[in-house]
């Protein structure tokens, strides 16, 4: 027997198991997201490379192109309020809450102009992702050594008044899909002081209406995006840090229990599993 007849009945079956099994189309789809970011990866780097040839931030037009253009394929919303408070001509520290891997599509759906990430080092690894995300002129972060990851910061604050330059961080320092805020790391307001630049909080609502890792739900949905008003930080020292970011987590979190609303209001099909955030 051929190749093909066993090919083809795999298809079949998969196919199959993907009507009839929940946990199945969230693998399914999930894979989908990681082929789409691999190639789409692969194809950006191989555009920026021929246009700009090398890491520069002009390169993150390109990319997010590609990015923006999955939400049309997993049947996602962006309902983004306020996108005009980003669109600064001077150096800014962005913060927002992280909660899935679908969060690189809400990233670059509200990226503002000359905006790079701050992300942890071991992405730098992952094959064109990774390349892609260099070429971008992401600023990669080992934060299993403190020195090496203040001495980053401390070069990011001073590039970034130097090239105009926004810088992107979550806060929060890892992903987080229980329904509230994690505690907020220092990194980010420590930028902001150093450079003297105001921070702007991004607040994405809870994706649980229609991403669920746990109970292994993927549909689709509409994601309320706020950006709300920029905090100045013109004469604050490293003694006002703790200040500043329980004032940014607490406005955030304020804002992200408001938006976050239950599944039949956040235009997704209740399912048995998801849970609104409370």
């Amino acid at each position: 027997m051929g190749l093909w007849p066993w090919l083809t009945g795999a298809l079949l079956l998969l196919l199959l198991l993907v009507q009839l099994s929940r946990s199945a189309r969230f693998y399914a789809k999930v894979s989908l997201y990681c082929a789409l970011c691999v190639s789409a990866s692969t194809l950006a780097a191989v555009i920026c490379l021929l246009r700009h040839g090398g890491r520069t931030v002009e390169n993150l037009s390109i990319i997010s192109w590609f990015v923006r253009t999955f939400k049309y394929v997993f049947g996602l919303r962006f309902d983004i309020k306020g996108r005009q408070k980003l669109e600064v001509d001077h150096p800014c520290v962005i913060i927002s809450n992280h909660q899935s891997i679908l969060d690189m599509m809400g990233l670059m759906e509200a990226l503002p102009k000359r905006c790079v990430q701050i992300a942890k080092r071991e992405l730098l690894f992952m094959g064109p992702v990774g390349l892609i995300m260099y070429l971008g002129g992401v600023f990669f972060i080992n934060r299993q050594r403190s020195r090496t990851a203040m001495t980053v910061m401390a070069d990011v604050g001073k590039r970034m008044v130097r090239e105009n330059l926004k810088v992107w961080v979550y806060p929060e320092g890892t992903r987080n899909d229980n329904g509230d805020l994690l505690p907020f790391k220092k990194g980010a307001f420590y930028l902001a002081i150093q450079a003297q630049v105001p921070v702007i909080p991004v607040v994405y609502s809870s994706f649980s209406s229609f991403y669920n890792y746990k109970t292994k739900f993927f549909t689709s949905g509409t994601i309320r995006v706020e950006v709300l008003d920029a905090i100045p930080t013109s004469g604050l020292t490293v003694a006002d840090v703790p200040k500043l970011m329980d004032s940014c987590h607490q406005a955030m979190r304020t804002t992200f229990l408001r938006i976050s609303k239950t599944p039949q209001e956040n235009g997704a099909t209740a399912r048995p599993g998801s849970q609104p955030a409370q």
